[in-house]
This record gives structure tokens, C-alpha cells and sequence, in this order.
């Protein structure tokens, strides 16, 4: 994989790069919109890739394991087929259903005994299956098995926890070294640095993580309910150890003004459910603030959803017609919802790297945090 950073801001660790994989390229920073399933919910491909803009986006190994298995992607020449999707993806490792399935496993040293939450069977997870798996799903990028615990976590758990990580990211680069892509295409992997809030911890793990050298680097366990001033303070420190030529991932971050603050701590990569979650609820994001489409003061609004908006919905339906469609649970209105913000997260990013090559970022991104944080 070829990472170029073309652009740096002056005022911050902001930068402006270029990602090369076999699936094409990816400008950076970048937003990438979350297809569990294999789909980004509610939108199709055509939508995503051209109106929305995303240059990459990401699956997940747990529930593509689970459902269709790895037998039918690999009988349809791996995900992107399978799909339809021609550019970039990305697979996390599972290791985050390690944290949000914390009632039915258990971690012990070889990996993690779970219950499927499709229909009850039990399955294990070793660091060596998780690379296979997602050898299997063909992502060009891909994680790391790893732990993400909980916040609040005590400090010797989450101690236990890292050790236990880097352990598992030894057995996981060796497992990738020793095998290699089934499709054609070479695939990278990226270690995941843990460590809950505590700096030491974060220090340590982002030293491990370096030290093997990767195509890039992940940074888990945050935005897992801690304040937001603690995840910048962890993204900070950690951006400040690992190695500026490789592309940073700090993931499941976040609402809009989360992005941009990171972005400004170095930043590269970023996915979030937020987007398409939280549209299908009626809240959509733009460059004015935040709107809840639910609100009353919609009902008769017939101008246009988002005036500055840059996908085509934004200027086909109205307020009023996009509550109408919410408040009656009508599929349209999540359609709508959803590739709206899609579109809006792929702006800001963009925006946010055309600001850096004009080396006014910092002033920008105080307006915008400004703006963004309004309730209209």
C-alpha cells in the first residue's frame, strides 16, 4: 500500500494524503460509511459510490462470518464482488463484538468463545481465524483481533487487556505473513493500539504497535462512551508516537465536530454509524447545525431539505415532505435521511483536506465547530 502525504496544516497535525490500494485510490482525510452486512443500510451502491461520494467503505467480519459465511463470498470471487462495490473496503477483525456481545463470550488466551446472535450456536474467534476469515472477505484493508473494553474500565483490567492485544497482534502478523490474498489483489493490515483512557497504557500500546512496521495504524477503544475531551486527549498522545508516513485510523469516531477535532490531532481515517443511525431517526447534519427532521416546526417548511447541501435529495424533497415520510416510518424518509448525511460526512472531510492544502484549516474548523454544534 502507498501512503502520500501531500499537504500538511501549519496551525496543527493536519494533513492531506493520498491512499493507493489494489481497489484504486482515496484521498485523505476520509470518512468511511459503515456496510455491516455488506451494505450500507438503506443505500445502494450506485447512491454511495456517486451521489454520496464515498471513496471506501467498510464491513464487518463478525455478522459476514456469521451471515452469508465465507463459503458464498468466496464462491462469488470475494466482497467486492459479491457486492458490487469497485472500490476500496475495509474489514474490522470482530474484536468489537468482543466488547458489544460482553453477555454471551469469553476471553481467554487462545481467543473468544461467543454465542451468535442469529440463532444461539456457539463459535470461537482465534487472533489466526480472524486474519483467515477476512482473507476470505478480500478487503484491502484489514484489523487486527483485538480487545476493546468498556468504559469506565480500571486501570489493571485494561492493563490485562492491552497485554493481551499485543499478543493476539503478534499471532495475527504471522498468520497474515504465512498466508496471502485469495482474489488477486494484495491486502494490508493494520494493528489496533488499546488502552483505555490512560496515557501510559496508550503510550505503551502505540510503541508496540509501531514497532511492527504496518501499512498503517488503528486506533480502537475510544468513543465507547468516555468524554469527548478524553478521546481527543488519548487520539492526541497516540498521533504523537505513531509514525507520520503510515495513514492513521481512529475507529468509530464520530458526530461531525468529533471528526474535524481529529483531523486537527493527525488523523486520517474515520467510520461511524452515526451518519446512517441516526438519520434513519430524523437527525440530519449540516454545515448549519444539527436538524431533528421529527420537530414541528417542519410540518409546513416546503423549502428545500439542505440549500447547501450536495446530494440531489437535498434539493428534490422539502422539510415538510421529509418529516411527513419520518414521522410515518416510510422507508423513503431513512433513504433520504441517510444518504443526505452520508454525503454531508463526505464533504466535511473533503472540505476539511481542501482546507489544509490551503493551509487554512484551524481557522476554518473554529468556525465550523461553531456552526456545527448549533440546534436548528
Amino acid at each position: 500500500m502507498k501512503f502520500v502525504v501531500s499537504a500538511k496544516d501549519p496551525e496543527s497535525s493536519a494533513r492531506a494524503g493520498e491512499i493507493t490500494t489494489g481497489h484504486g485510490s482515496l484521498s485523505t482525510p476520509v470518512f468511511m460509511p459503515v456496510g455491516t452486512n455488506g451494505s450500507v443500510r438503506g443505500v445502494q451502491q450506485r447512491d454511495l459510490a456517486g451521489d454520496a461520494g464515498a471513496q471506501i467503505i467498510l464491513g464487518n467480519t463478525y455478522h459476514l462470518y456469521l451471515r452469508p459465511g465465507t463459503e458464498i463470498i468466496e464462491k462469488a470471487g470475494g466482497l467486492h464482488r459479491f457486492t458490487g462495490w469497485e472500490k476500496p473496503m475495509l474489514t474490522d477483525s470482530g474484536g468489537f463484538q468482543v466488547y458489544s456481545f460482553a453477555e454471551s463470550r469469553k476471553i481467554e488466551e487462545e481467543g473468544v468463545s461467543f454465542k451468535s446472535h442469529i440463532d444461539g450456536s456457539s463459535r470461537f474467534f482465534s487472533p489466526e481465524y480472524a486474519i483467515d476469515i477476512q482473507r476470505s472477505i478480500g478487503a484491502d484493508i484489514i484489523m487486527a483481533f483485538d480487545e476493546c473494553v468498556s468504559y469506565p474500565c480500571d486501570y489493571t483490567y485494561a492493563r490485562r487487556s492491552m497485554d493481551l492485544t499485543h499478543r493476539w497482534l503478534e499471532r495475527c502478523c504471522s498468520q497474515f505473513d504465512a498466508t496471502g490474498g485469495k482474489y488477486g489483489y494484495d491486502q494490508f493490515l493494520f494493528p489496533i493500539v488499546q488502552g483505555s483512557v490512560y496515557k501510559d497504557l496508550r503510550v505503551k500500546s502505540a510503541e508496540v504497535v509501531a514497532s511492527y512496521d504496518r501499512d498503517g495504524n488503528a486506533i480502537g477503544g475510544l468513543s465507547v462512551g468516555e468524554p469527548a475531551e478524553e478521546m481527543y486527549k488519548m487520539t492526541e498522545v497516540v498521533c504523537g508516537l505513531l509514525p507520520e508516513q503510515k495513514p492513521r485510523y481512529l475507529m468509530g469516531v464520530g458526530t461531525p465536530i468529533n471528526i474535524i477535532e481529529c483531523i486537527a490531532l493527525g488523523i486520517d481515517m474515520f467510520d461511524c454509524v452515526i451518519p446512517t443511525r441516526n438519520g434513519r431517526n430524523g437527525t440530519l447534519y449540516t454545515r448549519r447545525g444539527t436538524m431533528n427532521m421529527r420537530n414541528e416546526k417542519w410540518k409546513d417548511d416546503t423549502s428545500p431539505v439542505d440549500p447547501e447541501g450536495t446530494s440531489f435529495v437535498d434539493q428534490a424533497y422539502s422539510k415538510a415532505y421529509l418529516r411527513h415520510l419520518i414521522v410515518s416510518k416510510e422507508m423513503l424518509g431513512a433513504q433520504i435521511a441517510s444518504l443526505h448525511n452520508l454525503a454531508f460526512y463526505t464533504w466535511l472531510t473533503a472540505e476539511a483536506r481542501k482546507q489544509i492544502i490551503n493551509g487554512t484549516f484551524r481557522t476554518w474548523k473554529e468556525k465550523m465547530v461553531s456552526e456545527l454544534g448549533r440546534r436548528l
